[in-house]
């Protein structure tokens, strides 16, 4: 055995007995999922709003923000940011401040006061949600981007042009509350509450130039106004309580809203428009719903949006598999039993677009049971798939997850993440930063490839199947000019063209077929000079690939993985890569932590803790099994 492949066999050792030393007594694994400092400090003005003395907490998020403060008074969404982020910014100096820890005299205050004003001030904040907050608490006015839609919108008939649930559940869900609160122009404040007035260099509203596109949604909203029946009032009411409603029948057992934070702290802030009492259960049971989100991440406490328990704990059994740990070990068995009783019984939103199909996905959350999704879906049925051989109750299981996942399939050939055929241009008109991704849920390359590849390698499907066809023309056709493909919940470049390569070299596309011999290409010219892969965030934002300048554990890895799929043999260039992945896999620095998790671009990102460990095992064993023998 060559020395590579000791180190490798080492390393898989390694990793596979901590990550089984991890696992929990019901079978799940619980990694943070750390999304920057956001939650954390609306979370503080949440509970300073409603008056709720839990200062432990509070201080715990207040020193976590101002941990992450840069010596040039800003906040950013990633260390690459180097002009800082001005939304981020303002949400971290109003948390401060309303917390009560941070006083208006503090040098980090008064630095962060000067970098905002340097920015432009609140008139410039990009963020919706950031606005909305503001607005909801008295620190601005309503954007006119929220505003301007009236709540009737969500009785406007399923064949009109601009339904409700034409949307994706992510926007409904936070577009709902904001609705609510901005339809009563609400604002709730207190009398401890920051006076931000003096980061106000300019009244314009950045929204009162909107665009040709916006103008037309907006024709298209009050022509659907002028055919609702009945007297304005009677109307608006039956907006209102639809609204209301709506929210409602969403609220997960743990009190969250679609298991979000950020949906739920809306939420609270809409009852409260809509006259609910600050000790109303509902509100209660939300507030403890969101302080049980919060997790550990060095030495801070932050609050996570939505823990990745699901996603996490199907991802860690099926790497573990690949690793050779046999089915019948006890962590493999106790991971699939968890997540049999995860997989979902409910009909929800999903069914809307994709009717007369039974249930069968899996959330993202433990606390998720209405909103399944295709990635997590996949992942579970990969962790499942050798149990469902030997086991009655898990290929009962798996059949419904498998069909779950075909009905999922979108007109044009591809996979969403939430829900079908939600994929209306005209969504993407609103006046809010993020709207093209956060409106509608499209065809992904990522979902797409992941997706071909589950179907592919554990399905045993291939092209001479019409769906299978169909979504591999959908990749080709999607495939970048420089030969990457763009990945929508990942960052970003390398992990679309892993997702897509490693889906079409599945489904039994010829590994030298022109499609994949250009996207390992594209890897190969992006490899940096230490042997791995990084990528910034900046990509997300510009749509096309920005380098990192250093290696991260899990691009590195998707990149390693994407070409192992491909390449019949070990070059110089992956054995490169290899021991460079070894090499992160035992540093722990700003690189470890970079965040590669997308979720809306330029204004959230996510830090899997997870993925510096089920990455690179995953990659590893992938190495071991294809070149092993050689």
């Amino acid at each position: 055995m060559t020395d590579i492949l000791s180190k490798v066999d080492e390393e898989i050792e390694r990793l596979s007995t901590f990550l089984l030393q991890q696992q929990k007594d019901d079978g799940s694994w619980h990694f943070c999922f750390e999304n920057g400092i956001v939650i954390d400090a609306y979370m503080i003005i949440l509970f300073r709003v409603l008056n709720l003395q839990n200062e432990t907490l509070i201080r715990q998020l207040h020193d976590r923000i101002l941990d992450a403060q840069q010596r040039e008074g800003c906040w950013q969404l990633y260390k690459d940011e180097e002009a800082g982020n001005l939304s981020t910014s303002v949400e971290a100096y109003y948390a401060l401040l309303y917390s009560g820890y941070s006083k208006i005299t503090d040098e980090p205050i008064l630095r962060a006061k000067r970098y905002i004003l340097s920015k432009g001030g609140l008139g410039k904040v990009t963020s919706i949600l950031t606005r909305v907050i503001l607005a909801a608490t008295g620190q601005s006015k309503w954007p006119l981007a929220i505003s301007s839609i009236p709540l009737e919108v969500l009785l406007f008939p399923s064949y009109f042009p601009i339904n409700y649930f034409e949307f994706s559940g992510y926007s409904r869900v936070h577009l709902t509350p904001m609705l609510i609160m901005a339809d009563r122009r609400f604002s709730i404040t207190t009398t401890h509450a920051p006076d931000l007035s003096d980061l106000m260099e300019t009244r314009l509203d950045r929204d009162e130039s909107p665009t040709r596109g916006y103008q037309e949604m907006q024709d298209v909203i009050q022509m659907g106004l002028s055919r609702l029946l009945g007297s304005p009032h009677y109307i608006h009411e039956a907006a209102k309580n639809k609204a209301e409603q709506y929210m409602l029948q969403r609220i997960e057992s743990d009190g969250t809203f679609y298991s979000y934070a950020s949906s739920t702290i809306l939420m609270v802030f809409a009852l409260l428009a809509l006259d609910y009492d600050r000790q109303h259960p509902i509100i209660t049971q939300a507030i403890r719903g969101l302080t049980a989100l919060q997790c550990q991440s060095n030495h801070n406490t932050t609050i996570q949006n939505s823990p990745s328990t699901i996603w996490d704990t199907a991802l860690i059994s099926y790497a573990l598999q690949e690793a050779q740990i046999p089915v019948d070990h006890k962590g493999i068995k106790h991971a699939a039993s968890y997540l049999l009783d995860k997989q979902h019984h409910k009909t929800a939103d999903w069914s809307i677009h994709n009717p007369d199909i039974v249930p069968g996905g899996w959330g993202f959350s433990e606390s998720n049971t209405i909103n399944p999704d295709v990635d997590d879906t996949t992942a579970a049925l990969r962790a499942i798939r050798s149990l469902s051989t030997i086991h009655p109750s898990y290929l009962e299981s798996w059949n419904r997850g498998l069909n779950w996942v075909l009905s999922m399939q979108n007109n044009d050939g591809g996979w969403p993440a939430f829900e079908k055929n939600t994929n209306k241009e005209m969504l993407t008109w609103l006046a809010i930063d993020g709207a093209k991704s956060a409106a509608i849920d499209p065809s992904e390359a990522d979902l797409t490839g992941r997706t071909l590849e589950f179907l592919g390698n554990f399905a045993g499907l291939n092209t001479q199947h019409e769906f299978i066809k169909r979504g591999t023309k959908w990749l080709l056709q999607h495939q970048e000019k420089d030969g990457s493909w763009y990945g929508r919940w990942g960052v970003c470049y390398i992990y679309g063209t892993w997702a897509s390569l490693t889906g079409l070299q599945a489904v039994g596309l010829p590994i030298n077929h022109d499609t994949l011999q250009k996207g390992v290409k594209w890897l190969l010219s992006i490899q940096n000079s230490d042997g791995g892969w990084g990528e910034s965030c900046h990509s997300d934002r510009l749509l096309q690939y920005v380098p990192l300048g250093e290696s991260t554990p899990s691009q590195t890895a998707w990149a390693l993985d994407a070409i192992i799929a491909v390449q019949p043999e070990p070059t110089a260039a992956v054995e490169k890569g290899i021991q460079r992945l070894i090499t992160s896999i035992h540093e722990e620095d700003w690189k470890t932590s970079y965040p590669t998790g997308a979720g809306l671009p330029g204004n959230f990102y996510s830090n899997y803790h997870s993925y510096q460990y089920i990455w690179p095992l995953l990659t590893l064993s992938h190495y071991r099994k294809k070149y092993g023998q050689g």
